[in-house]
This record gives structure tokens, sequence and C-alpha cells, in this order.
């Protein structure tokens, strides 16, 4: 746009438009040309009415098309189309454009309160759909609200959560990019910059920007710009080289053809306004020859600058040519003749049917099932207005209806920049993008992609990687949510999905394996019969247990010789049956505790040891009665006979049941999960129930054990050949050692030890009393049968 300087003395210059004209602007101009002679030569829609209009040129400029908004509401307009098909009179019903938004928003300002109603095909910014600053505005394009979060999903469908943004400083650029940022968060997606810039600023500013995307670490740059805009940055960005970057570009570029001469941009992805076809459009086009275009200023610079001649007006310059009539529009290579990706033009053609429709429904009612239109009916733009909020009508197969805020149902193709077998870059369509469809499915892909430097894996860009499962992410200090560090989940916790933000702690009785990703059952540990400390425990009891049955053979067998009657026969063989219950009762111990296990072990165990305890303690006190019956005038064995050793060992052993009787009865001992020994791993063992029980039963047993010990340590000078007394003396002293050792060995054994400890404990007092007390006596039986008799045991010379 030319711009003026006023001195306020003299009327100021018209505005004017300087530089080129844009081709593609034309072609859209022509576009509503070609709609509204196909609506004139229509028998089905306004059927014998015939439309007029008026093209104004806004250069992309504000005041130009502030100045056009204002000639449109009053009339003041020298007619575009001077033939005698147009009356040039009548007032202003409807307005097609503007191709920018801010233009379209300055307009809407001006024409909405004349209730003239204005359909955009190319004004995207979504503040256009509030309705009460612009009640009149509608658009046959959709508004950049159903585009941005379309980027967005876009830039999360593949995987993009660290990318740069740029945009227009215009209302389009501004208000877009606002929408995606806000769309981009709800998505996850953090963004490391984002730079505005506009066509007017001066190279400095451009250089800034270009400068900014090469320093970045992000891949990945989303563009909401302006054709005119990003041609400018791309021209910055191409004078140096700078990294390989992944564009993602707004509907206003990203299908512009005349942008695929930056190589450097293949690969680019975006959302576009779907192709179409118009039938004759073409054709349309063409049929320009100097006498049609004469008649149009615009007209007449578009075939200036397409053929680089001047047109029925003599040069001053040898350099420039006259138009002679050659010049070819079917050879012509512009955007004005590519229709070969009809995209913004069907929005044109779609914007000048919807007004038609909305006049039609006014000027035809239906009579008789067939409508009439009254060619002389006086239109007011209110009626269209009124008209334009209920059209819903389809037109080459594609269909046109507003919502509530003026709006199209927003429906994009996903385009792709790729390299064609020729070298040259080409927009190909790969996909869809339809808002309507449920979430999660909006997307739909049809072909292969290519990104940048034509590769085929989806780049990335993230400002930190994925964490992995069995991690959890930790933002790093002063940096967006999209950069963290990953963090292995603590003990005991899992991540079973990429980026958690937080680990789970496993159930109870669960674990998590080694990548901390799944927790898996604790592994239940006890005391098994399948392992080797439980095989070894079970064949010395087993072993144990033998020894006594071969030892009570040995003396069943010789019962008659003097050293098994010397020694009580009665109480040698009950002490060697509670042995080899003794023995036989640490197997209760081993393998899974169940209800029955856990009482049966510990009541087993207190009533055996009990009943060995006791025939210990009567053998002992036997010894000491029978050396004092031998001291003349002493009767006393007649007090201690085997009746009284008998009711002796009942009743000792009696007490010890009746502790386990009400043990069992009030709090028995059952089996548990122990969950806390061992955090990783479940052990399967027997609570006492009541502790109370438990060590009164060790306590009766450590009672007959020391009154045992202190009875054979007052018999201990007795002659060795006429009584056992030493060897009891040994034999408790062993057995008080062991369960002396094992106190603080039970407490502080953990898990399934606990239980050997208990055991060993078991099998170590046993075989000491089965060892000192019977293997000296037994060796004599078997191979020293000459110190079997009497005489020898009176003997009062051992060494014979």
């Amino acid at each position: 746009m030319h711009t003026v300087k006023h001195n306020y003395t003299s009327i100021p210059e018209a505005l004017r438009c300087t530089g080129s004209v844009d081709s593609r602007e034309v072609r859209f101009s022509r576009a509503m040309m070609f709609a509204i002679e196909e609506i004139n030569n229509s028998t089905e829609l306004l059927p014998g009415v015939r439309l007029g209009y008026r093209i104004h040129d806004s250069c992309a400029s504000v005041p130009v098309a502030v100045q056009a908004a204002f000639q449109l509401t009053n009339g003041v307009q020298p007619a575009f189309d001077t033939g005698e098909t147009c009356s040039q009179s009548g007032t202003v019903t409807a307005v097609v454009g503007e191709s920018g938004s801010t233009p379209s928003i300055s307009t809407s300002r001006i024409i909405g309160p004349f209730d003239i109603p204005q359909v955009s095909h190319y004004a995207t910014c979504a503040c256009l759909s509030d309705k009460q600053q612009y009640p009149t505005f509608f658009r046959t394009i959709p508004s950049d609200r159903f585009q941005a979060l379309a980027l967005a999903k876009l830039v999360k469908h593949f995987g993009w959560t660290w990318i740069g943004a740029v945009r227009s400083d215009s209302d389009y650029g501004n208000n877009g990019m606002a929408a995606f940022l806000h769309a981009a968060r709800k998505e996850g997606i953090c963004v490391e910059y984002s730079e505005s810039f506009y066509r007017t600023h001066p190279r400095s500013r451009f250089q800034r920007v270009a400068d900014v995307i090469r320093g970045s670490t992000a891949m990945v740059v989303v563009a909401f710009v302006s054709s005119g805009d990003i041609r400018l940055l791309l021209e910055e960005l191409g004078r140096r080289p700078s990294p390989p970057r992944q564009w993602v570009g707004s509907e206003a570029w990203v299908t512009d053809p005349n942008l695929l001469r930056f190589s450097f941009c293949a690969g680019t992805i975006g959302v576009g306004i779907p192709q179409s076809v118009i039938p004759g459009l073409r054709e349309f086009l063409l049929d320009l020859s100097p006498a049609k275009v004469a008649g149009s200023q615009v007209l007449t610079e578009f075939w200036e600058s397409a053929f680089n001649c001047r047109l029925g007006r003599s040069t001053d310059g040898a350099e420039e040519t006259v138009c002679d009539g050659t010049e070819d529009m079917q050879k012509l290579q512009s955007p004005y003749t590519d229709t070969s990706q009809l995209r913004i033009t069907n929005m044109v053609y779609k914007a000048v049917y919807a007004i038609a429709h909305a006049m039609h429904n006014v000027m035809c009612p239906e009579r008789n099932s067939a409508p009439q239109c009254d060619r002389f009916t006086k239109i007011e733009p209110t009626q269209v207005l009124g008209q334009l909020k209920r059209v819903n009508f389809s037109r080459n197969g594609y269909q046109v209806s507003f919502d509530a805020n003026g709006d199209p149902l927003a429906l994009y193709e996903l385009v792709n920049w790729q390299r064609s077998e020729s070298g040259s870059t080409e927009i190909v369509t790969v996909g869809y993008y339809d808002a309507s469809l449920p979430a999660g499915q909006e997307f739909q892909t049809n072909r292969n992609l290519t990104w940048a430097q034509g590769g085929t894996q989806v780049p990335v860009s993230v400002c930190s990687e994925s964490c992995p499962p069995g991690t959890r992410k930790v933002l790093q200090k002063g940096k967006p949510v999209c950069c963290y560090d990953c963090i292995p989940c603590p003990e005991g916790e899992i991540s079973n999905t990429t980026d958690s933000p937080d680990c789970l702690p496993c159930p109870e009785e669960f674990w998590p394996n080694a990548d901390r990703d799944l927790c898996l059952p604790k592994p239940i540990e006890f005391l098994s019969f399948h392992e080797a400390l439980g095989i070894i425990l079970a064949t010395f009891s087993v072993g144990g247990a033998c020894l006594a049955v071969v030892t009570a053979t040995v003396f069943f067998r010789h019962r008659a010789s003097a050293i098994v009657r010397a020694n009580n026969s009665e109480l040698s063989f009950l002490l060697l049956f509670s042995l080899a219950l003794c023995f036989l009762c640490s197997l209760t111990f081993i393998g899974s505790p169940s209800d029955w296990s856990c009482m049966l072990r510990h009541t087993a165990f207190g009533i055996t040891f009990v009943l060995c305890i006791s025939c210990v303690l009567g053998k002992t006190i036997v010894v000491l009665m029978a050396f004092r019956a031998t001291l003349p005038g002493s009767n006393v064995m007649k007090w201690f006979g085997p009746p009284q050793q008998r009711m002796t060992v009942a009743s000792f052993t009696f007490i010890q049941a009746l502790i386990c009787t009400l043990w069992l009865v009030l709090n028995p001992p059952f089996p548990i999960k122990n969950l806390t020994t061992y955090k990783e791993r479940i052990i399967l063992e027997c609570a006492l129930g009541s502790a109370i029980g438990f060590w009164a039963v060790l306590g009766y047993i450590g009672l007959l054990a020391v009154l045992c010990f202190a009875l054979a340590v007052l018999a201990r000078k007795l002659p060795d050949n006429f009584n056992e007394a030493k060897l009891i003396t040994f034999s408790m002293l062993i057995f008080c050692a062991v369960w002396i050792m094992f106190m603080p060995a039970y407490v502080s054994s953990p898990g399934k030890f606990t239980v050997a400890v208990e055991i060993f404990a078991m099998l170590a007092s046993s075989f000491a009393l089965i060892l000192c007390i019977f293997a000296q006596k037994c060796f004599i039986i078997l191979f020293r049968p000459e110190k079997n008799t009497k005489k020898h045991l009176m003997s009062k010379n051992p060494s014979d």
C-alpha cells in the first residue's frame, strides 16, 4: 500500500495499492464471478433473478479494507462491471471476504451495525466467532480454534512434546497461536520459544527469529503465520544453513505452492482446507483476453504482470514491450491458473452460494411445490442475515451450513511436503482430520509421510527422553514440565507406564520385579523338607529316633544282664521311648505351618521333653535312694520303689500337659504370614498365640532340668561303677547349656532360621542325653561283656 503523508493543508491523496498483484487473490475474485454466473444461469436457484457484484482490492491492508467497507455501505463506488446486465443500482445485501482476519475484523465492525452479512472465505481468527462483537460475520472456512486444536493433536499424535512456535504478529497469528498454546498445554506439550513477526518489521527482527530457530533444541517448529510472513522468514533462514527442522504449518501457508521453492522445508506437515473440484472453473479462468481484461484495473494489472508487457499503452522505455494479443493463457504457469488443488477457492465458491441460498429463501417462497421468485422484491440485508443462519445445502458434494457462531463444520486435510521423483517438492494429501469424530479418532492417515530431510522415521523432539516403566519423572528445577529426570522407583514401589509421575506401592503380599515395573507375588518361605537345611535336620531327627530304637533293642535283648538291671530298666525304656518322641517331634517343625501343625509342634515338644527330663530325674533320684539304701538300717527304697517312680514321672508330665492344654484353649499357636522380617518375601511361621504359654512350657522344662542337674551334682561322688550320676550330670550340663544358648539365638534368628534353631536345640539336647547316658552302657554290653557282671559293678576298683 502506498503511504501518504498529510500536511493538513490540502486534501490527502486517495489510498492506493503498490507492488505486484497477487495472482492467487485474483483467482479468488474470478471464482466469485464464476459462481455468480452459474447462479444467474440456474433455473433452480434464484430463477429469473440476476445477481450483481462489486469487487474491491484491499491490498491486505486494514486502511484500504476500511475505505472499501465505507464505500459498500454508502454506495459511492464505480461499478466494476459496466455491462448491460448490471443495473448498477440497489444496496449491498452481503459481502464476500476478506482474505485476512485483521481486515475482516475491521470490515465487520463497520458493516455490522447496518446488519449487512459478511461471509469470509479465508478469515480464520477464532475471535470472529464472538457473536457479541461480530453478529453479522459468517465464514466457510473453519475457525482457528479448530485448527489450533487439530495442530495440537497432530503434534501430540507424533509424540512431540518439545517444540518451538512462530506466529504472525497479527490477529490471525496472535489469536491462533494463543488457541494452539492453550490446546498444547492440555496435551502435555511444552514450548521452548514463541516468536512473532510481521512482514512490515525490519530485517533485524527476522534475523533474530531465525537465530532463535537455529539455536534451539526443539526439532519441531509450529508456524501459525500467513503466507506472506513465512516467505520472508524462510528467505532469512535460507541465507545461512541451519540444523534440520520439522515444520508444522497452519493452513494459511502450508498449502501455498509458491513456498515449495524452499527445499529445506521438505517434510513439512500441516492441516489444510480439503481439495475440491469445481467443474468448469478452469475454463472460466483461462477465458481471458486483452479485450475482456481492459474494463478492470485489477485484471489489467494481472495481465501485464503475468505476461510482462504493457496493455494498450505506449511505453517510454525500450525495455518494456506492448501486449500484442499473442499472449496465451493456456501456457501461463501461475497460481492463477493452478487448479490442481482448489482449497480456498472452493471456500469462495461456497460463500457465494450460501448468500445466494439465503436470498433465494427470501425472494422465492414455495408455492404449489415450486419456487416462485419475485425479482421486484426489495431485499433488506437483515432478511439475508436471518436466512444465512439457516442455510443447509450441498454443492458439488460439499456440505454448507453454519453453527450458532457462524462457523462451518471443521474438516481438514493432513498435507505433507514430499519430494517427487523429479526432485521437486509437491503438496501431498496424506490423511484427514474430522472434528466431528469421537476423541482419539479424529486423525486418519492413508499414505506414508516423509519428514525433515526426506527421512522416513518420525523425528524426535523432546526435552527429556521418556522415562521407562520402573522410573518416575522428577521435574528439573526452573524448567518446563517436559524437562525432567528419570528416578528409579523406591524399594517396594513400581511404575508400569511410560513417563509415570509417581510410583505406586505394591500390595502387601507382592514385591516389585528387578525392573520395578511389575508387582509379583512374594516368594513364600518356610523350612521345607525339600531344601538342604530341612533335609539335614530331618535326617538327624530320624537318625536320632532310630538310635533310640536300636538302644532300646539292645537293652531289651540284654534285659537280664547286670548293667541293664542295675540302671532301672523300666525308667531306661521309658526314657528311650521319650527320646525317640523328642527326635520325631522335631519333624513337626518342618514343612508349611498349618493350624494343626502349629498346635502340635509346641505341645508335643513340651510334653515329650518333660517326659524325658522326668525319666532322667527319676533315674537320678533312684541312684541317690539306692546309695542310701546300702547304709545300715536304711529302708528308704520302700518309699521310692517302682510305683513311686511311675507316679513321679506321670505327675511331672501331667503338669506340663495341663499347661499345654490351658495354652491351647485360651490362646493357641496359629500360622501367620510374616511380612515384616523381610520386605521381599513372606515367612510362613507359627505365631505363639500366648507368649506366656510358650515361656511357661519352656520354663517348666528348664525348672525340671535344673532340679535334675542339681541332684546329679549331689550324686557325682558316688562310685562310677555303682551309679551313672556323673553321666547324668554331664548330659544335663550339656542340655542346660544348649537351651540357655537357645534363648538369644531364637529371638535373634530371622524367618525360617528361628525354626531351625529350635530344631537344633531339640536335637542337640536329645543327642546329649542319649549319648551321655546310654553310649557307655551299650559299649560295655556289646563290646566288653566281661564287665557286664554284678561283681564288676560292685567292685570299688574300676581299673580291673
